[in-house]
């Protein structure tokens, strides 16, 4: 795996703001890469980042992860959606426009994807 996208990823993850959540696929277009590969980021080096607010479209998460997310969504203001299932993904999402200009300066010294 790219060790710059790697950072990429992780630098975004990091500037979703409590509370708030994004898509795999928002940080995906954010850093320039597919949101299946900001999913395998996250489960092999994103135990340092606030994962639990990066969720399926939909607010789910992997399964096995549904309960520690459900307790930091707690402690952060984030409602669990009716189904149990997942958050409130439409009414926690994070600004795009924000989360551009954060990431935009958090990675500022990384080379630029490649294109």
């Amino acid at each position: 795996m790219d060790e710059v996208l790697v950072e990429r990823v992780l630098r975004a993850v990091e500037q979703v703001p409590p509370g708030r959540v994004v898509s795999y696929g928002d940080l995906g277009a954010l850093v320039g890469t597919g949101p299946r590969h900001v999913g395998r980021i996250l489960r092999e080096w994103g135990s340092g980042v606030p994962w639990w607010r990066v969720t399926r479209r939909d607010g789910t998460v992997y399964a096995l992860l549904l309960a520690r997310a459900k307790e930091r969504w707690q402690q952060e203001g984030i409602e669990v959606a009716a189904s149990g299932a997942g958050c409130r993904f439409q009414v926690h999402r994070a600004d795009l426009e924000r989360l551009a200009r954060d990431y935009g300066r958090a990675a500022a010294d990384l080379p630029h994807a490649a294109g």
